[in-house]
């Protein structure tokens, strides 16, 4: 199986997903093995939405939405086209997937795939019943690809390489339990935006949406926000309000009801609007329902101190302040090129 095979493989692979792409199905004529995979896939996406109550069916399609639009043949073909893919030695790479937003690890497992790679998942207990029938289904649109997924609820075997992601303490295990293999581990980050004080509504807006999609559980919300001295916060919450039904989830009411009032004990000075919690803190990594804040004083000092802290970062949110600063409303929209971590995973796939 050549690299136009695997590609075309995941062009119908998007194509399935876009049928779940909006809150309602839409069923289409034209998708292989529809009579097989439709209804099953629906009733995982289900069965995940029992399992997690963050998965809602929002964020479920969502992410679907997002995935079907990046495995287009365009963007694939953009993807690999700078890679010099050989015929090497086919390795058997190992993927512990976290489980805080649907399909986190599918970027990492179309990785391996399309480098050519046997992949062996070991998934999250918070989302294990979407990416197995995704699996599934690709073996029967591209024959050649069985054999090469498998998934395991044990303890990893018989690998060459491994991708793991997890927390901080859970990242020490893993150097040290893989220190003899080739790795990429990924620990705790956190995204953030700079805000200079002149954003429009409609970037505020757009900002609400890396905050809180996915109710900030992934590494690529913005958890913090870096602001100028007398920065006036009415704008910003009436930026945001249109996110004001997040409140209907029950288990995210719980977390802004029990953060509240561990702040409110605690008798630190916060800011909040029913819905969100904005707390002047030096940390990056904010509780649900909590976005943190942090003064600057000049944007060159702010550079430098960021420089310092980049191995926590994940996205800086901004407008003509960084490089490679991701535009207000975004961060939830990776291209299949924006790596985690700025870990390039394909160069590494191809090294090993």
């Amino acid at each position: 199986m050549d690299l136009e095979q695997r590609i075309n493989a995941f062009v119908k692979l998007g194509t399935f997903l876009s049928q779940f792409s909006s809150e309602i199905p839409q069923r289409k004529d034209d998708i292989p093995f529809n009579e097989l995979f439709f209804e099953g896939f629906n009733h995982q996406i289900k069965l995940a939405q029992e399992h997690n109550g963050w998965f809602t069916k929002e964020n479920v399609t969502f992410s679907f939405n997002g995935w079907c639009n990046s495995l287009s043949y365009k963007n694939l073909n953009e993807w690999t086209r700078k890679y010099r893919f050989t015929h090497s030695k086919e390795k058997n790479v190992s993927i512990i997937m976290a489980g805080n937003i649907p399909l986190v690890g599918f970027h990492d497992f179309i990785s391996v795939l399309i480098t050519g790679h046997h992949v062996l998942v070991k998934q999250s207990s918070n989302d294990k019943h979407l990416l197995p029938f995704l699996a599934k289904y690709l073996e029967h649109i591209e024959p050649d690809f069985k054999g090469r997924i498998s998934f395991t609820e044990n303890k990893i075997e018989n690998f060459d390489a491994v991708i793991a992601t997890g927390s901080d303490n859970t990242a020490r295990y893993f150097e040290y339990y893989f220190k003899d293999k080739p790795s990429i581990i990924r620990k705790n980050r956190n995204s953030i935006a700079i805000l200079k004080g002149d954003e429009t509504e409609n970037e505020l807006q757009l900002l609400s949406n890396d905050i809180f999609r996915y109710y900030g559980l992934g590494c690529r919300n913005v958890s913090k926000l870096f602001i100028p001295r007398n920065y006036n916060f009415d704008g910003f919450f009436q930026g945001i309000y249109h996110w004001n039904p997040i409140m209907d989830g029950a288990k995210y009411a719980n977390n802004y009801d029990y953060n509240k009032a561990v702040y409110l004990m605690s008798e630190f000075e916060m800011l909040e609007n029913g819905f969100l919690m904005i707390k002047e803190d030096k940390s990056f990594a904010s509780p649900i329902a909590t976005v943190f804040y942090e003064y600057y004083d000049s944007i060159e000092e702010l550079k430098l101190r960021l420089s310092n802290e980049e191995p926590n970062i994940q996205c800086v949110v901004s407008n003509g302040i960084f490089k490679n600063e991701v535009a207000f409303g975004q961060t939830q929209k990776p291209q299949l090129w924006d790596y985690a971590d700025g870990v390039d995973t394909i160069a590494f796939l191809l090294k090993i």
